[in-house]
Protein backbone atom coordinates (compact mmCIF):
# COMPACT_ATOMS: atom_id res chain seq x y z
CA UNK A 1 0.00 0.00 0.00
CA UNK A 2 1.13 3.32 -1.05
CA UNK A 3 1.68 5.29 2.49
CA UNK A 4 1.74 8.84 2.78
CA UNK A 5 1.98 9.30 -1.12
CA UNK A 6 2.35 12.91 -0.62
CA UNK A 7 4.93 13.09 1.97
CA UNK A 8 6.79 10.59 -0.48
CA UNK A 9 6.83 12.44 -2.82
CA UNK A 10 7.77 15.81 -1.37
CA UNK A 11 10.92 13.82 0.64
CA UNK A 12 11.77 13.04 -2.98
CA UNK A 13 11.82 16.23 -4.11
CA UNK A 14 13.92 17.34 -1.28
CA UNK A 15 16.65 14.74 -1.93
CA UNK A 16 17.09 16.82 -5.17
CA UNK A 17 17.01 20.18 -4.11
CA UNK A 18 18.91 22.41 -1.49
CA UNK A 19 17.22 23.49 1.88
CA UNK A 20 14.91 26.31 0.46
CA UNK A 21 15.26 29.74 1.48
CA UNK A 22 13.27 32.75 0.54
CA UNK A 23 14.03 35.67 -0.87
CA UNK A 24 13.97 39.47 0.90
CA UNK A 25 10.60 40.66 1.15
CA UNK A 26 7.59 40.03 3.31
CA UNK A 27 5.56 38.00 0.77
CA UNK A 28 7.88 35.15 0.27
CA UNK A 29 9.78 34.29 -3.23
CA UNK A 30 10.87 31.59 -4.99
CA UNK A 31 13.33 29.63 -3.45
CA UNK A 32 16.87 28.21 -4.40
CA UNK A 33 16.95 24.95 -6.06
CA UNK A 34 18.63 23.10 -8.28
CA UNK A 35 18.10 23.82 -12.09
CA UNK A 36 15.23 21.43 -13.09
CA UNK A 37 14.03 21.35 -9.32
CA UNK A 38 12.56 24.99 -8.18
CA UNK A 39 10.89 25.45 -4.56
CA UNK A 40 8.57 28.39 -4.74
CA UNK A 41 7.66 30.27 -1.00
CA UNK A 42 3.96 31.75 -0.94
CA UNK A 43 2.14 33.39 2.07
CA UNK A 44 -0.74 34.18 2.11
CA UNK A 45 -2.34 38.04 1.38
CA UNK A 46 -1.17 40.23 -1.30
CA UNK A 47 -1.12 39.71 -4.95
CA UNK A 48 0.28 37.23 -7.41
CA UNK A 49 2.93 37.79 -10.10
CA UNK A 50 2.76 35.53 -13.17
CA UNK A 51 4.89 33.52 -14.85
CA UNK A 52 5.75 31.73 -17.75
CA UNK A 53 7.48 28.94 -19.78
CA UNK A 54 7.31 25.35 -19.32
CA UNK A 55 10.94 25.38 -17.44
CA UNK A 56 9.57 28.17 -14.82
CA UNK A 57 8.18 27.47 -11.54
CA UNK A 58 5.08 29.37 -10.21
CA UNK A 59 5.39 32.76 -9.00
CA UNK A 60 4.78 33.22 -5.14
CA UNK A 61 1.35 34.70 -3.68
CA UNK A 62 1.72 37.44 -1.80
CA UNK A 63 4.66 39.20 -3.96
CA UNK A 64 3.50 42.46 -2.22
CA UNK A 65 2.40 42.73 1.47
CA UNK A 66 3.18 41.29 4.71
CA UNK A 67 1.56 38.68 6.03
CA UNK A 68 1.84 37.35 10.39
CA UNK A 69 0.74 33.63 8.96
CA UNK A 70 3.91 30.81 8.20
CA UNK A 71 4.83 30.61 4.31
CA UNK A 72 4.23 27.45 2.50
CA UNK A 73 7.16 25.79 0.41
CA UNK A 74 5.68 24.47 -3.01
CA UNK A 75 8.59 21.95 -4.72
CA UNK A 76 7.76 20.56 -7.94
CA UNK A 77 8.90 17.38 -8.54
CA UNK A 78 11.66 15.96 -10.47
CA UNK A 79 11.25 14.25 -11.83
CA UNK A 80 8.14 14.24 -12.32
CA UNK A 81 5.47 10.75 -11.78
CA UNK A 82 4.19 9.05 -14.36
CA UNK A 83 1.31 10.42 -15.84
CA UNK A 84 -1.29 7.55 -14.65
CA UNK A 85 0.17 8.64 -11.20
CA UNK A 86 -2.72 9.76 -8.56
CA UNK A 87 -0.07 12.93 -7.67
CA UNK A 88 -1.78 14.08 -11.78
CA UNK A 89 -5.33 15.23 -9.57
CA UNK A 90 -6.76 13.92 -13.38
CA UNK A 91 -4.53 16.49 -15.11
CA UNK A 92 -2.25 15.24 -17.94
CA UNK A 93 0.76 16.08 -19.76
CA UNK A 94 -1.22 17.53 -22.52
CA UNK A 95 -1.81 20.21 -20.31
CA UNK A 96 0.99 22.43 -19.54
CA UNK A 97 1.50 22.22 -15.90
CA UNK A 98 3.55 20.41 -13.22
CA UNK A 99 3.09 18.28 -9.88
CA UNK A 100 4.32 20.58 -7.08
CA UNK A 101 4.88 18.95 -3.26
CA UNK A 102 3.73 21.45 -0.81
CA UNK A 103 4.93 21.78 3.09
CA UNK A 104 3.40 24.45 5.19
CA UNK A 105 5.11 24.90 8.48
CA UNK A 106 2.25 25.31 10.50
CA UNK A 107 0.81 21.95 9.84
CA UNK A 108 1.93 18.38 10.07
CA UNK A 109 2.36 16.17 6.94
CA UNK A 110 2.40 17.14 3.26
CA UNK A 111 0.73 17.25 0.00
CA UNK A 112 0.78 17.61 -3.84
CA UNK A 113 -0.73 19.57 -6.04
CA UNK A 114 -0.84 20.19 -9.63
CA UNK A 115 -0.25 24.00 -10.64
CA UNK A 116 -0.27 25.07 -14.85
CA UNK A 117 2.81 27.03 -15.81
CA UNK A 118 2.64 30.47 -15.49
CA UNK A 119 -0.02 30.27 -12.27
CA UNK A 120 0.87 31.05 -8.49
CA UNK A 121 0.42 28.86 -6.20
CA UNK A 122 -3.54 29.72 -4.32
CA UNK A 123 -2.58 31.38 -0.93
CA UNK A 124 -5.95 31.51 0.20
CA UNK A 125 -6.71 27.87 -0.21
CA UNK A 126 -6.00 26.31 2.87
CA UNK A 127 -3.71 23.13 2.55
CA UNK A 128 -5.01 20.25 4.13
CA UNK A 129 -2.90 17.70 5.82
CA UNK A 130 -5.20 14.28 5.45
CA UNK A 131 -3.26 12.81 8.47
CA UNK A 132 -4.41 15.64 11.12
CA UNK A 133 -8.02 15.04 9.61
CA UNK A 134 -7.64 11.32 10.20
CA UNK A 135 -6.70 12.04 13.63
CA UNK A 136 -10.00 13.60 14.41
CA UNK A 137 -11.67 10.76 12.64
CA UNK A 138 -9.55 8.30 14.78
CA UNK A 139 -11.03 10.76 18.05
CA UNK A 140 -14.75 9.94 17.02
CA UNK A 141 -14.34 5.99 17.71
CA UNK A 142 -13.23 6.40 21.07
CA UNK A 143 -11.00 3.38 21.17
CA UNK A 144 -10.29 2.08 24.38
CA UNK A 145 -8.07 -0.88 26.14
CA UNK A 146 -8.15 -4.22 26.01
CA UNK A 147 -11.42 -5.44 27.36
CA UNK A 148 -9.19 -8.42 29.67
CA UNK A 149 -11.28 -11.35 30.88
CA UNK A 150 -8.21 -13.19 31.95
CA UNK A 151 -6.23 -13.05 34.00
CA UNK A 152 -9.06 -12.07 36.83
CA UNK A 153 -8.62 -9.72 39.39
CA UNK A 154 -10.51 -12.71 42.06
CA UNK A 155 -9.00 -15.22 39.79
CA UNK A 156 -5.91 -17.34 41.89
CA UNK A 157 -3.29 -18.67 39.74
CA UNK A 158 -0.48 -21.10 40.33
CA UNK A 159 3.23 -20.67 39.70
CA UNK A 160 4.50 -22.86 37.15
CA UNK A 161 0.98 -23.83 35.69
CA UNK A 162 -0.20 -22.14 32.13
CA UNK A 163 -2.16 -18.74 32.77
CA UNK A 164 -4.08 -18.08 29.31
CA UNK A 165 -4.78 -14.25 28.67
CA UNK A 166 -7.50 -12.97 26.50
CA UNK A 167 -9.45 -9.91 26.10
CA UNK A 168 -13.40 -9.37 24.62
CA UNK A 169 -13.04 -8.49 20.93
CA UNK A 170 -15.63 -5.42 20.15
CA UNK A 171 -15.55 -2.55 17.81
CA UNK A 172 -13.94 -0.54 20.44
CA UNK A 173 -11.44 -3.07 22.20
CA UNK A 174 -10.30 -4.80 19.28
CA UNK A 175 -11.42 -3.90 15.66
CA UNK A 176 -12.38 -3.18 13.12
CA UNK A 177 -14.40 -0.36 13.49
CA UNK A 178 -14.59 3.01 10.99
CA UNK A 179 -15.18 6.79 10.60
CA UNK A 180 -14.83 9.49 8.57
CA UNK A 181 -13.82 13.03 9.10
CA UNK A 182 -14.29 16.37 7.24
CA UNK A 183 -11.87 19.68 6.67
CA UNK A 184 -11.45 22.10 3.81
CA UNK A 185 -13.97 20.08 1.88
CA UNK A 186 -12.02 17.33 1.97
CA UNK A 187 -13.37 13.88 3.48
CA UNK A 188 -10.67 11.52 5.05
CA UNK A 189 -12.02 7.50 6.08
CA UNK A 190 -10.11 5.73 8.73
CA UNK A 191 -10.33 2.11 10.00
CA UNK A 192 -8.79 1.47 13.28
CA UNK A 193 -8.00 -2.26 14.48
CA UNK A 194 -5.64 -4.01 17.14
CA UNK A 195 -2.60 -5.00 15.67
CA UNK A 196 -0.99 -6.23 19.10
CA UNK A 197 -1.55 -6.46 22.58
CA UNK A 198 1.41 -5.97 24.48
CA UNK A 199 0.90 -7.60 28.55
CA UNK A 200 3.35 -6.40 30.95
CA UNK A 201 3.48 -9.20 33.25
CA UNK A 202 4.26 -7.21 36.82
CA UNK A 203 6.91 -9.77 37.09
CA UNK A 204 9.46 -8.46 34.85
CA UNK A 205 8.27 -10.10 31.63
CA UNK A 206 6.19 -8.75 28.61
CA UNK A 207 4.54 -10.90 26.27
CA UNK A 208 3.08 -9.49 22.69
CA UNK A 209 0.11 -11.58 21.71
CA UNK A 210 -0.81 -10.88 17.68
CA UNK A 211 -4.81 -10.44 18.38
CA UNK A 212 -6.82 -10.65 21.87
CA UNK A 213 -5.63 -14.19 22.71
CA UNK A 214 -7.64 -17.81 22.86
CA UNK A 215 -10.31 -18.17 26.14
CA UNK A 216 -9.22 -20.70 28.32
CA UNK A 217 -11.59 -24.40 28.18
CA UNK A 218 -11.42 -27.11 30.76
CA UNK A 219 -10.65 -29.34 28.37
CA UNK A 220 -7.16 -27.63 27.65
CA UNK A 221 -6.09 -28.85 30.88
CA UNK A 222 -2.18 -27.78 31.37
CA UNK A 223 -1.47 -26.84 27.98
CA UNK A 224 -0.22 -23.66 27.20
CA UNK A 225 -2.61 -20.61 25.23
CA UNK A 226 -2.00 -21.19 21.51
CA UNK A 227 -1.03 -17.47 20.76
CA UNK A 228 -0.89 -15.71 24.70
CA UNK A 229 0.05 -17.11 27.30
CA UNK A 230 2.55 -17.50 30.42
CA UNK A 231 4.34 -19.29 33.22
CA UNK A 232 5.19 -17.24 36.74
CA UNK A 233 7.97 -18.64 38.50
CA UNK A 234 7.20 -17.12 41.65
CA UNK A 235 4.43 -16.29 43.61
CA UNK A 236 3.40 -12.98 44.61
CA UNK A 237 3.77 -12.85 48.23
CA UNK A 238 6.18 -9.70 48.45
CA UNK A 239 4.15 -7.58 45.95
CA UNK A 240 1.62 -5.34 46.97
CA UNK A 241 -1.37 -6.82 48.22
CA UNK A 242 0.25 -10.18 47.25
CA UNK A 243 -0.46 -9.69 43.56
CA UNK A 244 1.16 -9.02 39.83
CA UNK A 245 0.20 -5.50 38.99
CA UNK A 246 -0.37 -5.87 34.67
CA UNK A 247 -0.73 -3.66 31.78
CA UNK A 248 -2.30 -5.00 28.83
CA UNK A 249 -1.57 -2.17 26.12
CA UNK A 250 -3.24 -2.49 22.44
CA UNK A 251 -1.79 -1.32 19.73
CA UNK A 252 -4.08 0.34 17.14
CA UNK A 253 -3.14 0.45 13.30
CA UNK A 254 -5.28 3.20 11.11
CA UNK A 255 -4.86 3.24 8.02
CA UNK A 256 -6.52 6.04 6.15
CA UNK A 257 -7.50 7.06 2.81
CA UNK A 258 -8.20 10.76 1.24
CA UNK A 259 -9.70 10.18 -2.07
CA UNK A 260 -10.42 13.23 -3.42
CA UNK A 261 -6.36 14.37 -2.75
CA UNK A 262 -5.42 11.01 -3.98
CA UNK A 263 -3.78 10.23 -0.53
CA UNK A 264 -3.41 7.55 1.96
CA UNK A 265 -1.37 6.26 4.52
CA UNK A 266 -1.47 5.08 8.42
CA UNK A 267 -0.60 5.70 11.48
CA UNK A 268 -0.87 3.91 15.06
CA UNK A 269 -2.02 4.74 18.97
CA UNK A 270 -2.05 3.07 22.10
CA UNK A 271 -4.65 2.50 24.56
CA UNK A 272 -4.08 0.22 27.77
CA UNK A 273 -6.20 -1.48 30.42
CA UNK A 274 -3.94 -2.51 34.02
CA UNK A 275 -5.49 -5.76 35.53
CA UNK A 276 -4.59 -7.67 38.78
CA UNK A 277 -3.70 -11.21 39.15
CA UNK A 278 -2.71 -13.53 42.32
CA UNK A 279 -0.56 -15.85 41.88
CA UNK A 280 0.87 -18.76 45.24
CA UNK A 281 2.18 -21.85 45.52
CA UNK A 282 0.68 -24.86 44.20
CA UNK A 283 0.61 -26.41 48.18
CA UNK A 284 -1.92 -23.40 49.35
CA UNK A 285 -4.37 -24.48 47.07
CA UNK A 286 -7.00 -27.15 48.86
Amino acid sequence: MLRRAAAAAVALAGVLAPVAHADDGPGGGICDGAALTITVCASDGGTAAGAGGSGTAATPAGASGGSSKPSCTYTRLDPQPPPENMFWKGHDRSEKGAVYGVHCPDQQGARTVWIADGQAPDADTPVIDPEAVARRAAASMRLAGPAVASPRAAGTYVVGMPMWMWATPSPTTTGPISASATAGGVTVTATAKVSTVRWAMGDGTTVTCHGPGTPYTPDQGKNMSPDCGHRYQRTAHDEPGEEYQGAATATWTIAWTATALGDEGEFTETRQTAWTAHIVEAQVLN
